[in-house]
């Protein structure tokens, strides 16, 4: 299988929330290809216990708070003083539950500032110095589908996911209009997934573990896509498809919104579902 020009022997990869789940995940991954990782994550402890499972030819540790632009700084600093450069910046920390829309004012400033300016705050220290580099690089962004079809229920954590994505789209178009510029950027989607942040005793049946969200994320990179959008195992992307384009007509159909949970359009929105779906991989639709 290709790989992303940036994933090589000897490059290095910076990865927050990296501790456990998918970032410990995407470290080790990395690390097993040559590259020289650094692990960032608030707790000192856990990052020394990911950093001992990894295998690979240099891996360092830095604490880092996400939600303070100082501490971010400060990662970056202690990257290229260890390593000289960065060629994968993958901003993945993140935290719940927030809050609704009119409770838990504590939650909603918690979850936005580590998952909405933890993000803000690793691309404005880190993107600069990448692009001065002029090396294949690549940043990643780990979203949610949380923040492209909004389900009801925590609210603060869609606003959060919902922003990381308007500022990855932001960041593609800016550097791709840098002359010269060799950085990709990856909005990377995760489905259901067995994680730190969502671990029960059990896996459930429908979720993909880290590995597998990690894999489908080198296969989008390898490809040059932007949106990397993860199934599970018991939804498709072709259902992800519905849901999306669903929750866009809402606007230009002038329905309630989230009118997929709305009663009045629940019939409708399962009709719909069973309409011939939009395949993403060859831009046509299919009974």
């Amino acid at each position: 299988m290709s790989t992303h020009s940036a994933l090589s022997e000897g490059r290095v990869a910076v990865i927050t929330g990296a501790a456990s789940g998918i970032g410990l995940a995407a470290a080790t991954r990395f690390a097993a290809m040559g590259m020289r990782v650094c692990l960032a994550d608030l707790h000192t402890d856990a990052l020394e216990k990911a950093a001992a499972t990894i295998k690979g030819p240099a891996v360092i540790t830095v604490p880092t708070d996400v939600s303070n632009p100082a501490a971010v700084e400060h990662l970056r600093d202690a990257v290229y003083a260890a390593f000289g450069e960065v060629a994968v910046l993958m901003n993945n920390a993140g935290t719940s539950p927030g809050g609704g829309p009119f409770d838990n004012p504590d939650g909603w400033r918690r979850v936005l500032n580590v998952n909405l300016f933890g993000v803000i705050n690793g691309v404005q220290s880190f993107t600069q110095a990448m692009i001065d580099q002029r090396t294949p690089c690549a940043i990643i962004n780990t979203g949610s589908k949380q923040g492209i079809t909004c389900p009801p229920g925590d609210t603060a954590y869609n606003v959060s996911k919902a922003g990381v994505k308007v500022l990855t789209e932001g960041l593609a178009h800016a550097l791709r209009n840098i002359p010269d510029c060799k950085i990709s950027t990856h909005l990377l989607v995760p489905g259901s997934t067995f994680t730190g942040m969502t671990r029960s005793e059990t896996k459930p049946p429908g979720a993909w573990m880290p590995e597998q969200v990690v894999d489908f994320l080198l296969a989008g990179m390898a490809a040059g896509d932007f949106y990397i959008i993860c199934p599970d195992n018991d939804v498709t992307r072709e259902i992800d498809n519905r849901r999306i384009l669903w929750a866009a007509e809402d606007i230009v159909r002038n329905r309630p919104p989230l009118s997929r949970w709305h009663p009045d359009y629940k019939d409708a929105f399962a009709a719909y579902l069973a309409e011939p779906v939009y395949r993403a991989d060859e831009n046509s639709l299919l009974p």
